[in-house]
């Protein structure tokens, strides 16, 4: 599912799954989670995810086929995309996304685990749950919310639609943009070069920072907790749920049925 490449101190990990589009499956998020892990007991200073690309995707998302409909969570904490995501966050060197085509869904959530992206300048990054009827989490929505701002966000999540590589650049969700020929390069110069130079252990001690100061800047009181909880389970034990699936496989626009007052309805005992 994957490759494996040390180069001066910097672990490049490329998945290799373009056949099905990079789909986060729970084969292809285990093993680059592995090789995460590995990197870092290997002292790399860095890691930078690439994919090989089909049809111009970096990564389809959450694969599709392995969402559950049978009333459980599929955006649960232990949900191998979502387990690989908070490796990223986790590991003490910094993960660079280096991407150079079209991400969609869980993999845009994928990229902003990431402490950095680069991209090419016909990259484009589209957050797509509310087009097949999935109620995302709390914990993904703030990353966007962070990264994009919450009206960007509220954007990106409401529409569906794809933001363009320049467009991503100018909302601060990506470091750099550089035409297909030239990312390499720039990616050596800008990030990677500086990188191997200063001390790593200082880098990790401040990404250890961030990533601590950014649980602390949001703070849920038990009631809201539940009532997100309760939002959430009524989207994906309902039908739109499961007609957001079966459409998506059967190739053919969803017809959702529920309306937004249908959030709100009491819970049948």
């Amino acid at each position: 599912m994957i490759d494996i490449k040390i180069d001066s101190r910097v672990c490049f990990i490329e998945m290799q799954n373009s056949q099905k589009l990079n789909c986060l499956s729970t084969e292809l998020c285990s093993e680059v989670s592995a090789a995460i892990k590995d990197a870092y007991e290997k002292d790399c200073c860095a890691i930078v995810l690439k994919a090989q690309c089909r049809n111009g995707v970096w990564s389809a998302g959450h694969d599709i086929h392995e969402l559950p409909i049978d009333g459980r969570d599929p955006l649960a904490f232990q949900v191998p995309m979502e387990v690989l995501m908070h490796d990223i966050q986790d590991v003490p060197i910094p993960v660079i996304a280096y991407v150079d085509g079209t991400v969609w869904g869980g993999a845009c959530d994928l990229c902003l685990s990431c402490d950095m992206i680069v991209a090419t300048d016909n990259a484009t990054f589209a957050i797509t749950p509310a087009k097949i009827g999935i109620p995302y989490n709390a914990s993904g929505i703030m990353h966007f919310v962070r990264q994009l701002g919450p009206n960007k966000a509220r954007e990106m999540f409401f529409t569906a639609q794809p933001l363009t590589a320049m467009e991503a650049l100018n909302v601060g969700m990506v470091n750099h943009v550089s035409t297909t020929e030239n990312l390499p390069a720039l990616l050596e110069e800008k990030l990677l070069n500086p990188l191997r130079r200063n001390s790593i252990i200082a880098i990790s001690a401040i990404k250890n920072q961030f990533r601590l100061l950014n649980k602390s800047s949001v703070s849920l009181s038990t009631e809201d907790f539940e009532l997100l909880q309760q939002w959430r389970n009524k989207v994906y034990s309902g039908p739109d749920y499961k007609e957001g699936i079966k459409s998506f496989l059967e190739k053919r626009a969803p017809n959702f049925v529920l309306s937004s007052k249908d959030l709100d309805e009491p819970e049948v005992e």
